[in-house]
């Protein structure tokens, strides 16, 4: 089925109040950004505010919530993180603030005897994006229409169209003090047991899913990739289990940019520090090497910094030390003080 606009749509509003209060806003710039869910978005809603080129590169391997239901019932790929990417992309404007609330707006039913209805938590945005996947018959073209019509200021790209389901070796101890190793699979599982324990190794099946053709074309033709924040076994680190997308990461002649998480233990993460992190990133891709890496300086204290700048080094990477943190939300980047930060990193890599 094809589908073609007919009139004028206000795709692009006029009014970006927000570009006044960075003054790095680069027309010229063209980055592409890789990760899932609420990393990922706050990486695009820092890079609306300097690049005038954006592609967000997400991961189809979520299993939860609504788009795990969604992917249970309709065999597609999830869409909730290219929902959220979508969102992350509008403007601030009445326009762009509109269709991103209404992208996210989760509807709260019951049944009569009190049971949670069909339509309980799934987001709107979610259904929105398979109607138009099913209309269109190709996930690519419907991602593209509903940037279109929330008036999105870049790509959003699925890393591959095939579903994905990630697993993984998580260790722990047993009541007798032994070491036990649990394998589960599936993104939220991973998430949630990892807490008990701590994830040895993940991988990503099919094995040889085919990459998204547009994603490495924008990973090839950018100035800058951008990887992370987000759930480093989840979110991050499956952009390098995909073989296609990252041998493109590895021959890229665009500079390479890592943005550190402000909380380093999570449940995916028990007992990590910084620098672990970038020890595993390296163990997953050895030959990916890293221009520049973000840390909040709150993140990487003194005790642990010659540590974590020599697992830098070993990436190659320049560390660029910022306050990004939402001083109302700790464990939230702030778009703004991110912004700032990518300016600095973009600017002290030489081209």
């Amino acid at each position: 089925m094809s589908m073609h606009f007919t009139g004028q749509l206000p795709l692009t509003p006029i009014n970006r109040p927000e570009r006044a209060t960075i003054g790095h806003y680069s027309p010229n710039l063209t980055v592409t950004a890789l990760g899932g869910g609420h990393g990922l978005y706050a990486t695009l809603s820092a890079l609306r505010l300097i690049s005038g080129e954006i592609t967000a590169v997400v991961t189809v391997a979520d299993d939860g919530g609504s788009s795990g239901v969604i992917r249970q019932e309709m065999d597609v790929i999830p869409p909730g993180d290219l929902r959220m990417a979508l969102a992350a992309l509008c403007d601030d404007t009445d326009w762009g603030r509109t269709w991103r609330d209404t992208m996210q707006h989760r509807f709260h039913t019951s049944t009569e005897n009190g049971d949670p209805g069909t339509l309980n938590n799934h987001a709107l945005g979610n259904l929105l994006i398979v109607a138009l996947w099913e209309l269109l018959d190709d996930p690519v073209d419907g991602l593209a229409w509903a940037g279109a019509l929330l008036g999105a200021r870049g790509v959003v790209l699925p890393m591959s169209t095939t579903p994905m389901t990630i697993s993984g070796t998580v260790l722990g101890s047993s009541e007798d003090g032994s070491l036990t190793r649990r394998q589960v699979t599936g993104q939220a599982s991973l998430a949630k047991v990892a807490a008990a324990g701590r994830v040895s190794h993940i991988e990503l099946s099919p094995p040889d899913a085919p990459a998204t053709p547009q994603a490495l074309d924008a990973i090839d033709a950018a100035d800058w990739v951008i990887l992370g924040p987000g759930s480093w076994y989840t979110s991050v680190l499956p952009h390098l289990l995909l073989a296609e997308q990252r041998d493109a990461l590895v021959n890229t002649p665009a500079k390479r940019c890592l943005v550190m998480n402000l909380q380093p233990s999570t449940t995916e993460t028990v007992g990590m520090t910084a620098a672990e992190h970038l020890n595993v990133l390296h163990y997953y891709a050895p030959q990916l090497r890293i221009d520049a890496i973000i840390a909040d300086p709150t993140v990487v204290t003194d005790g642990h910094r010659e540590e974590f700048c020599q697992a830098a080094e070993k990436l190659g990477a320049t560390v660029v030390f910022s306050k990004v943190k939402d001083e109302s939300r700790p464990n939230v980047h702030d778009p703004l003080r991110l912004a700032v930060a990518f300016s600095e990193a973009f600017d002290t890599v030489p081209a």
